[in-house]
This record gives structure tokens, C-alpha cells and sequence, in this order.
């Protein structure tokens, strides 16, 4: 979502790619003050810790994964804060290089890995049953979706624990990764239109999880269930060491736990050395050429907090943190899908916009008239001549005639100020035909008025005649029109409005009741 906000204010408007031009919907040039730097430290400290979270995690199960293959003697603090030095100081080297060299060669080093290991996976364990389970997953995931979204845990208390330790700890954890995703995948996705971003972002992605969880959370389960005799279950609370051990069940395991190593490290890596470039982006407000002593900057606090954290409380602390650290950007977030709203509706109504009504028809006559009309706003007084004089001499033309043909029209002027006129028609047994032209206030948009090289426009309000009906639908502004022309607009009206009552069918809407 985060990603998403970003690419459209940053390609569609030309906006900085920073979090506060999410923002600018509601806030317009407010987002370059303190409201704006509110927003992007928010996002920047949303960002920082949760990669410090990533990192004390994947430290964790790095270091036990070392110890399972015999590089390392325990799992203890003076390991893992070796292990975090080695590969930050990658990350910050991967940074150096920028998105384009480093972060994408390590990223695709890492799609392969995790594909072949996937595929082998599902080749030497129970296939039938992890292609069996996928399907079955995914019909139960869909058909349970809003039970599992809107599912709390009220009335069970002893699952409570589950709910909070996991599904509220991992929505904080993506929330907190979210401007940092988000903007790097804004700044790789120029060019792309709406609907192949969420393609790209949110529907493979989910079908690669999906296949993911099933073939080694499905593996785990066949094998701890007919092979391991409940061994897999007991580490249920030791994830870390759960990996290495599921892979001693698979031919290979001293290959399988390097490539599981190397996979996490290199996980930990582009994950570092993209959030490094990012929180360079949002601190530095969006500039092309950054310090290269941020990219030091950065890693090196990473370093010291992962550090503090998992000495201070281990994994409990980065849970801690990762909560405080989401919850005023979960805020954030919500103004940002409203803004994203706002901006596609505008967007919608901008490029759906049609030549204005008087203009369809018109065949160029006259035209350094109609250009002067365009070039100037006019006032009440000018709507109300045009309304006193075009508009009531057609209908004046129009009820002479109609007479002549045995039908009364009337013409019905404001009360007090002219400042609507309608032709109308009376009838007993049907809705009655009512064409009326209103005049109505017009907003014209600051820069416009700012703008040197357009109509001038003075601080009184403009405005514009608009047609109204009797069924209710919207009119449409005839301020260019000639006296012909309305007159020609309201006979398509009337035949409109023969046409529908010599229909039976239209019974219910023509009886007037």
C-alpha cells in the first residue's frame, strides 16, 4: 500500500519519492514544513528498528544454523554480535555500490537459492502430499478469509498468547517495514501502470508464499508425523534450530544447511543494504547524491541497536520495539490510503473530463467571440444578462411556437433576482417538463490564479449557467451557446422527454403520482 502511494505521488504528480508526499492530497504544500518532517521521521524511525528487528532475528537463527553445521561452538551473544558485524559491514559495502549493482545481484543470488531449495524440497519430500495440501490451503484460506482477518480470539483467553505473540507481532512487523519496502519498490517500479504493481507486488508474492509455506510447513508436518515420531514438535519454541534439524531428515543436509545459511545471510543483507539506501532517501528528503558517510551512519547504528536489544532482552525486546515503532506509522498509514483515494478520484474525474457541453456540436462560427468568452470568468451580472437575454429570448421562441401547436408553456424567472429561468410544461396525468438554467458559483483553483500565462481572473466569484431537469439529472453548462443553440438543446430535451412517455414501459417514471 505504502509502495503504491509512493509510485503514484512520485511519477503522476512529480512529487519528491518521500513518505509526506503521500500526503499531499490533504496537506498541499504543507508537506514540505514540520508536518511533512513529522511524517518522514515517523517512517524513518518506523524503518530503522524494523530492519534492528530483522537483523536481531536473523542473527539468532544464523548463528544457530553456523553451530548446527560446527563453524561455531554455542549459541551465545559474542557470536551473534560477530556475525551482525560481518554482515553489516557486506551491507554497507553492498550499499556503496547503489541499487542497481549490489542490492540487485544479491537479490536475484537469493531468488535462485530460494527456488532451488523450494523445488528440492518438494521433489525428496512427500509431493503428492504437499501438492495435496496446497490445494486444500488455498481452498481454505479463501473460503475462511474474513473469519481469519476480523478473528481476535475474544472468547478463546488461552489462544490469546498465540494472537499476540504472533499475528499482532507480525502485522506490527510488516507495518514497520513498510516505508522502507515501500519506497524501494517505488523507486524500481517507474513506468508501471496501477494494475501491474499490484500484480508484481501483492498477487505472485503471495502465490510464492503460499507455495513456500505449504511445501516446508507440509514437509515438516508428513515427516514429524511418520518419520521423526513428534522429534520436529518438541522445537516448535526453538524455530531456529528447528531448520537445521528438518533438514537432517533430507538427503544432502550438510548442502542443504549451507545454502539455508547462505540464503539468510544474503536475506540479511539486501535487507540491510536496501534499507540503508532508503533511510539515506527519506533522511536526505529524496536527493540524488547522498553522503557516503550515511551509508556508514546508518549501518553502524543498526549495528550498536540490534546489539543493545538482544543483549538487553533478546527476541522479546526486538518484539517490543517493533510494536512501539509501527504503531504511530500504522496511523500514518491510514491517512495515506485516504489521500491515495482522494488523488484517483480527482485523477478519474480529470481524465474523464469530455469537451465542455456547448462545445460538441458547435461548427466554428463566430469563433473570436466564443474565444473571448473562453478567455473571460464571468460575474453574476454577466450569467444574469445572458440569462435575461439568450436564454429568455429562446424561450420566448419556444413558447410562441409550442402555442401555436395547442401546447402552454410558461416561463418561470427567480424570485426577487433573475438569477434562474426555466421553460415549463404542465401536465395533469404525467411529470411535468421543466428545462431551467441556474446560475452557480464556480471555484477556480489557486494556481490558476497564480499562473501569469492564463485568463486573468479578480477575486470576485465567477460564475456559470447550468441546466437543471425535472427528473433530476445533472445539467450541463451552456455559457458558450447561442441563442440557436439553446434553443436547439432544449428541443433534444423535449424529444427526449416525448420519446420516453409514448413508451408503456416507462410507466412507473412518467406518472406523476
Amino acid at each position: 500500500m505504502v509502495g503504491l502511494v509512493l509510485a503514484y505521488f512520485a511519477y503522476r504528480y512529480k512529487l519528491p519519492l518521500a513518505i509526506r508526499s503521500g500526503l499531499y492530497p490533504l496537506l498541499k504544500d504543507k508537506i514540505y514544513g514540520p508536518i511533512g518532517n513529522i511524517v518522514d521521521t515517523f517512517a524513518l524511525c518506523s524503518t530503522f528498528f524494523g530492519i534492528a528487528t530483522t537483523l536481531g532475528f536473523g542473527v539468532v537463527q544464523l548463528n544457530a544454523g553456523l553451530q548446527s553445521i560446527g563453524l561455531v561452538p554455542e549459541n551465545s551473544f559474542t557470536f551473534q554480535a560477530i556475525i551482525v558485524i560481518v554482515v553489516m559491514g557486506i551491507a554497507i559495502f553492498s550499499a556503496f555500490t547503489g541499487v542497481d549493482k549490489g542490492v540487485k545481484r544479491l537479490s536475484e543470488l537469493n531468488l535462485s537459492l530460494a527456488f532451488i531449495l523450494m523445488v528440492f524440497i518438494l521433489i525428496a519430500g512427500p509431493t503428492i502430499y504437499i501438492l495435496s495440501t496446497f490445494s486444500e490451503g488455498i481452498g481454505y484460506y479463501i473460503s475462511n478469509l474474513t473469519i481469519l482477518t476480523f478473528n481476535t480470539f475474544a472468547y478463546e483467553t488461552e489462544a490469546q498468547g498465540w494472537f499476540s505473540g504472533w499475528t499482532i507481532m507480525y502485522w506490527a512487523w510488516w507495518i514497520s517495514w513498510s516505508p522502507f519496502v515501500g519506497l524501494f519498490i517505488a523507486r524500481i517500479s517507474k513506468g508501471r501502470t496501477i494494475r501491474e504493481f499490484i500484480i508484481a507486488v501483492l498477487l505472485i508474492p503471495s502465490l510464492f508464499n503460499f507455495l513456500w509455506m505449504t511445501i516446508f510447513g507440509s514437509s515438516g508436518v508428513w515427516l514429524d508425523k511418520f518419520v521423526a515420531n513428534g522429534e520436529l514438535s518438541l522445537l516448535a519454541n526453538d524455530p531456529d534450530t528447528l531448520l537445521f534439524r528438518f533438514f537432517e531428515y533430507f538427503p544432502f543436509t550438510g548442502l542443504l544447511n549451507i545454502i539455508a545459511i547462505l540464503m539468510i545471510g544474503v536475506f540479511f543483507v539486501t535487507s540491510a543494504d536496501s534499507g540503508i539506501l532508503v533511510m539515506n532517501s527519506i533522511a536526505s528528503g529524496d536527493k540524488k547524491n547522498s553522503p557516503k558517510w550515511q551509508n556508514i551512519f546508518w549501518g553502524v547504528l543498526l549495528i550498536i541497536l540490534s546489539l543493545t536489544l538482544l543483549r538487553a532482552g533478546g527476541l522479546a525486546s526486538l518484539q517490543t520495539m517493533t510494536l512501539i515503532s509501527a504503531l504511530p506509522f500504522g496511523l500514518s498509514m491510514l491517512l495515506l490510503c485516504f489521500s491515495l483515494w482522494k488523488a484517483l478520484q480527482i485523477d478519474h474525474l480529470f481524465h474523464n473530463t469530455k469537451l465542455p457541453y456547448g462545445s460538441i456540436a458547435w461548427d466554428g462560427s463566430r469563433w473570436k467571440e466564443r474565444l473571448n468568452r473562453i478567455l473571460t470568468f464571468s460575474h453574476k451580472r454577466d450569467v444574469k444578462d445572458f440569462l435575461n437575454g439568450t436564454v429568455k429570448e429562446a424561450f420566448g421562441e419556444l413558447q410562441q411556437e409550442l402555442s401555436e401547436n395547442d401546447i402552454e408553456a410558461q416561463i418561470i424567472t427567480g424570485k426577487n433576482t433573475a438569477l434562474s429561468i426555466e421553460l415549463f410544461i404542465r401536465h395533469d396525468k404525467i411529470r411535468n417538463f421543466r428545462y431551467g438554467v441556474v446560475a452557480e458559483p464556480q471555484t477556480i483553483s489557486e494556481y490558476m490564479i497564480e499562473e501569469e500565462n492564463t485568463p486573468n481572473v479578480d477575486m470576485e466569484t465567477p460564475y456559470i449557467p447550468i441546466t437543471y431537469f425535472n427528473d433530476g439529472r445533472k445539467g450541463n453548462d451552456i455559457q458558450y451557446m447561442t441563442k440557436e443553440e439553446v434553443i436547439a438543446d432544449v428541443l433534444r430535451e423535449y424529444e427526449r422527454f416525448i420519446s420516453l412517455i409514448s413508451d408503456d414501459k416507462n410507466e412507473l417514471l412518467i406518472i406523476d403520482k
